[in-house]
């Protein structure tokens, strides 16, 4: 694998070398492996095609989670959240019914594997908030209640450096189970009206100094509490932010938040 150095930078195949850019670099390598049309014709890429639509499928199962969580993945996940929710999905869809290439993937029926998911796998939710909170999921299924008692900040949370302020968020979103279609070749939702609805509750803006103790209760309603079926899957988050007060104006940090899934319902 080679750097692209030079001032013109190059994106594609060009005399037998596929330049592409990762983690922000212009990187270039040889291109090699079966054509397009070989995988998409040839029997012996069968499983080759199987895997591909199967990575497909998981890739729009987590595109639905990240588009029902959109504002706390885009504020509190990692660079990599995309590739590691993808992965998990494909791993769920290993267990699905149906022959290879077609096999459901029913988050429903796996919660676990989903359950405290971390959205910034290098710094843990755990390791930055550690103030004793519960969680609570109504009968509908459609509204999550996050509940903090009173903590000092300055004893249960661990701030980046030049934060002056943090706020609580809590985030619901639905995600449905997704199925193969033998009529387009592709996976889609068995609930799509269900599927990508959430919201997000955010907690008053709160100085790390405090010497008071601050208690949060934070209500998080999926849009239009809709009836729940049983293939739509709940994920509830819990997530911190930090600010930085200058001149009367908080500044979201770029470091220190982060978020995890604290319920599956």
């Amino acid at each position: 694998m080679g750097r692209q150095v030079g001032l013109i930078k190059v994106k594609g195949k060009l005399g037998g070398v596929s330049f592409y850019k990762s983690g922000g670099e212009d990187l270039a390598r040889v291109a090699n492996g079966p054509s397009k049309e070989r995988i998409l014709t040839e029997p012996n890429f069968v499983r080759t095609r199987e895997n591909n639509t199967e990575f497909g499928g998981a890739a729009k199962i987590a595109k639905a989670l990240r588009l029902a969580l959109l504002t706390s993945v885009r504020t509190m996940g990692d660079r990599h959240v995309t590739a590691r929710l993808t992965a998990l999905f494909k791993e769920i869809g290993t267990q699905g019914l149906g022959a290879r290439g077609q096999r459901t993937i029913s988050l429903s029926l796996h919660f676990p594997q989903l359950n405290n998911f971390e959205f910034n796998k290098k710094l843990p939710f755990g390791s930055v908030f550690n103030a004793p909170f519960s969680v609570s999921v109504n009968a509908a299924r459609n509204v999550g209640t996050v509940t903090i008692p009173a903590f000092s900040p300055a004893s249960f949370i661990n701030a980046p450096e030049g934060a002056t302020h943090f706020a609580i968020v809590a985030a619901i979103g639905v995600i449905s189970d997704y199925t193969y279609n033998a009529s387009t070749g592709k996976y889609q939702p068995t609930d799509p009206t269900l599927n990508e609805l959430g919201a997000t509750t955010t907690g008053a803006m709160t100085a790390l100094n405090s010497t008071t103790p601050v208690n949060f209760t934070l209500v998080a309603t999926v849009p239009g509490a809709p009836t729940m079926t049983t293939t739509a899957s709940g994920a509830l988050a819990l997530g911190i932010i930090f600010y930085q007060l200058v001149n009367t104006v908080d500044y979201v940090l770029a470091q220190g938040n982060c978020m995890k899934v604290v319920q599956m319902f």
